[in-house]
């Protein structure tokens, strides 16, 4: 008989880009109970970034993990969270879901003028 593993509802039939998606979603819900104003920002998860001038490159170290798009013209400001360089530096999910965490606390920094520190506490000590 085929079919498939798991019934949809089961989280074996989530995808990597959907799993990695609730982890941003749940840092988010973690600041937002500090921070209501977050429920303004856009948060964004795409497969990697892009390179902003033809031949221009990034070594390993430099291939940014998160940006932001602050906001403009009646468009909510923006936090990014790139999938692919976070999955690259992590092994598991755990220590995964502490890079996004980090991730995202560092670019609402950016966004409300803060350090990471003020807008999360525990910033660091995962």
């Amino acid at each position: 008989m085929r079919g498939p593993v798991a019934p949809p509802q089961v989280p074996l039939a989530a995808s990597r880009a959907e799993v990695f998606a609730d982890l941003v979603q749940d840092s988010v819900e973690r600041l937002e109970r500090r921070w209501p104003q977050l429920a303004d920002i856009d948060f964004l998860v795409l497969e990697v970034p892009r390179l902003e001038a033809p031949g221009e490159t990034w070594s390993d170290e430099a291939v940014p993990l998160g940006g932001t798009i602050p906001a403009r013209e009646g468009r909510p400001a923006r936090v990014v969270v790139y999938r692919r360089p976070v999955e690259i530096r992590t092994k598991g999910r755990d220590e995964r879901a502490a890079l996004v965490h980090e991730v995202v606390v560092e670019q609402v920094a950016e966004l409300l003028g803060l350090t990471p520190e003020t807008v999360d506490p525990r910033y660091g000590e995962d």
